[in-house]
């Protein structure tokens, strides 16, 4: 480029504003691409790490719920064994299971029997054999029932067992089971000590396929961590408060943020401890390759603002090098310095017409011109402004007219209108699909004690719970008053429809709702059939099914028999 064209890149020229707009588009452009990459890879990684994370929670709660209820089952079915129950409790026989039960689970450190009275009969090693244990809660809870205890360090056996090859203090987890005769008299506890270490190496074998600086934890009910060791006196960990979310964001003591998804434990049994899985990874971990791929990105879009810079100085060039030698014409001529020099080839036509023309101007028709042209353009923003509020505004009126003002949800009139159109579709291929009938039980108690307010805001609340436990093919409806209208466009079976009506009950019924607190919702199920020739006939039979809910106590869902006549 030379020193003339340089000195001619203006920024109040053609050449100038073309290039800066070039640039500029190209700079907005990738930007924008840039952001939305950006974004949607953010969260396709933290959904990619969060589902792994929840897996690994998953596999490790599960492994872990399995672990506790097989020793558990072991402690059971030993107190159960007939050389024991037969007893007496010293008999060789006694030890002899004790040992073999331990040779098959070597995650049993201490096990042994205990009579009534607390005494230890037998034991596997001799350990603590003679020696009371009366006071102990795993041979209080064991008198009673089958005891599965939570984590705690060693007492009785701290001085009998040898230490950790890392120092950590030994800890346990007790199981005891009820030794009865068959005269149901209670004989004495079984009664056993496993290590932490092989719960803790069980969840472990979970999250070996973990990404790096995946850390594993096991927390207790209050919070407390149980594992590992390192974090044990670190500050309760607060419980994830979307439980609907298999991961959240969540900020440490520290500060640090981490992506976690946590696990209940679950043994399937009467002993609950409480336990999570908690599964974690520092959000910048979890992150690291969207940040490289951004980095990537910045350097692409800088190298390519500058290519394209490039490009549009050249473009700008070759489009306004014709019409600024033309305009310096016009200059020359209006200023009286001698002959204009024009272009001398150009294939722009109208440049041409422009070159032939520019004698005959007059500087009052330019500006003639100019007016003209701004007066245009202003007539036009003022059409293009009044039409994107009249379609603002007609959308607004159709919503209006298909939607209910309280609920948010589709009103009755447009809800008949889906329904005859699918009564039509399945007259002609017929395809059945299910219609819900909801009815909130004892609507008019929650208005006459609370008002109508209150009456309304439990409505909006149904009407969340609607949405959130329906599918997105789904029609919802009010229908009038408390009643609202659910249609199943996908459901080919009764079955299918009461399931999915099943979990919208029990979701309300577990749900809470300002002041009132408990609501119920009574269901009928209706399956269309090709005898349903009306739209009122079809909701009628819904109708009968919802009245059949009310009659049986309502809360319930019931579904109207298959073949019964709708009224026309």
């Amino acid at each position: 480029m030379s020193a003339y064209h340089l000195k001619k890149l203006r920024l109040h020229s053609l050449r100038g504003r073309l290039t800066l707009w070039l640039v500029g588009m190209a700079l907005l452009t990738l930007l924008s691409v840039g952001l939305y990459v950006g974004q949607l890879a953010t969260q396709q990684r933290a959904d990619s790490v969060g589902q792994a994370l929840h897996a690994t929670a998953t596999a490790a709660a599960q492994l872990m719920g399995a672990s506790l209820r097989e020793r558990e089952l072991d402690i059971a079915l030993l107190s159960q064994e007939l050389h024991v129950i037969q007893g007496p409790l010293s008999h060789p026989n006694v030890l002899q299971s004790l040992q073999l039960r331990r040779q098959a689970r070597n995650e049993l450190v201490w096990l042994g029997v205990v009579d009534a009275e607390g005494t230890v009969v037998q034991a596997v090693d001799g350990l603590l054999q003679g020696q009371s244990v009366a006071k102990r809660p795993w041979f209080l809870a064991g008198k009673e029932r089958v005891f599965t205890g939570d984590v705690h360090e060693a007492v009785l056996l701290a001085k009998l067992l040898p230490a950790t090859a890392t120092g950590e203090p030994l800890r346990f987890i007790d199981f005891a089971a009820p030794i009865r005769g068959r005269d149901g008299r209670l004989l004495g506890v079984v009664g056993a000590h496993a290590s932490w270490s092989w719960v803790t190496d069980t969840v472990q074998g979970a999250a070996r396929q973990a990404e790096r600086g995946t850390e594993l934890l096991i927390v207790d009910r209050q919070g407390n961590i149980l594992y590992p060791q390192a974090l044990v006196d670190q500050a309760p960990l607060q419980r994830n408060p979307d439980q609907q979310t298999p991961y959240t964001t969540v900020s440490s003591n520290d500060g640090s943020e981490y992506l976690s998804s946590e696990v209940q434990v679950d043994t399937q049994t009467d002993n609950n401890l409480g336990w999570r899985i908690v599964v974690r990874q520092p959000l910048d971990d979890a992150m690291a390759p969207v940040h490289a791929l951004r980095n990537r990105l910045i350097w692409l879009g800088v190298v390519a603002a500058l290519v394209f810079g490039l490009v549009a100085l050249a473009l700008a060039h070759t489009v306004s090098q014709p019409i600024e030698e033309l305009a310096d014409a016009a200059r020359r001529i209006e200023l009286r310095e001698g002959e204009p020099r024009y272009p001398q080839t150009t294939r722009v036509l109208e440049v041409q017409q422009l070159e032939q023309s520019i004698r005959s101007m007059t500087a009052s028709l330019l500006a003639r011109e100019q007016e003209l042209e701004t007066l245009n353009h202003t007539l036009e923003a003022q059409v293009l402004q009044r039409t994107h509020a009249l379609a603002a505004a007609n959308e607004e009126l159709e919503r209006l007219a298909t939607h209910d003002a309280l609920t948010g949800l589709h009103n009755r009139r447009h809800c008949d209108e889906r329904l005859a159109e699918r009564m039509a579709v399945g007259q002609r291929t017929g395809r059945t699909f299910a219609l819900l009938v909801l009815d909130a039980d004892h609507f008019k108690q929650i208005n006459d004690r609370f008002g109508h307010a209150t009456g309304d805001a439990v409505l909006q609340q149904l009407a969340q719970v609607l949405r959130t436990y329906t599918r997105s093919t789904d029609l919802l409806a009010r229908y009038g008053g408390e009643e609202f209208v659910v249609i199943l466009p996908e459901n080919e079976s009764v079955d299918d429809a009461v399931a999915a009506a099943e979990k919208i009950r029990v979701a309300v019924d577990k749900g809470t709702f300002a002041e009132v607190g408990h609501v119920t919702v009574s269901i009928g199920v209706c399956l269309w059939e090709l005898s349903d020739l009306s739209v009122a006939g079809l909701v009628h039979r819904a109708d009968l099914a919802l009245y059949q809910a009310k009659r049986l106590g309502r809360n319930r869902v019931e579904a109207a028999p298959a073949g019964q006549v709708a009224p026309t």
